[in-house]
């Protein structure tokens, strides 16, 4: 049982994680966090896991919305308008779910971590214009994409305890996966030849 639990708290590091890469937290206190799963007693319940989902769309919403405001680049402005979009309607999912199952999301250091950590990266990025805002809007979408969809692998839809919980996971991990292919072609172009008009992909 206990292993069980420790591995859930692992997941919800996982996104700490994730959020201190993207938002360039102090890399040392997600590290922490990641080795040393035994200081941390609490389990993450499936009101917690509800509420750390919610919490990583929103932040996802959030990077979406400031890159909509913030970039000129046709491509990236049609990656954050899906992210927004995507993401949207993760959290009405979520939050419809919820409110069937009569359960309250539960905030946790894991989601408020997140969220806080999603205030620091707007103001990072906010401080950014042009090709440098791009790639590292896009950088930091793939590095998110890729510690959210291992942490949902690994842990949140194996510890989930609600089968309702569990499929809706279960169902998002597909359009996680696209995100990330999709921000990882992107990158490719940010950093690779620069093709203004060259290759369009739809």
């Amino acid at each position: 049982m206990r292993s069980t639990h420790l591995r859930t708290v692992g997941a919800a590091s996982a996104l700490v994680l994730a959020a201190a890469v993207i938002f360039g937290a102090a890399p040392s206190t997600a590290t922490r966090a990641l080795h040393t799963p035994h200081t941390t007693r609490a389990a993450v319940t499936d009101p917690q896991i509800a509420a750390i989902v919610v919490a990583a769309n929103t932040v996802d919403i959030e990077a979406g919305k400031l890159a909509l405001s913030k970039s000129t680049n046709e491509k990236v402005k049609q990656f954050a308008d899906t992210m927004v979009k995507d993401h949207t309607a993760v959290n009405k999912s979520a939050v419809d779910l919820v409110t069937r199952l009569g359960v309250t999301p539960e905030e946790s250091e894991t989601s408020r971590g997140l969220t806080a950590s999603g205030e620091k990266t707007r103001a990072r990025l906010g401080a950014l214009s042009g090709e440098e805002f791009d790639r590292e809007y896009i950088a930091n979408e793939v590095a998110y994409h890729k510690l959210v969809i291992d942490a949902v692998d690994k842990t949140l839809i194996p510890n989930a305890q609600n089968a309702e919980l569990k499929a809706t996971l279960v169902s998002v991990r597909p359009a996680l996966v696209a995100h990330l292919q999709h921000a990882e072609q992107i990158q490719a172009e940010l950093g690779g030849k620069k093709q203004g008009k060259g290759k369009h992909k739809h």
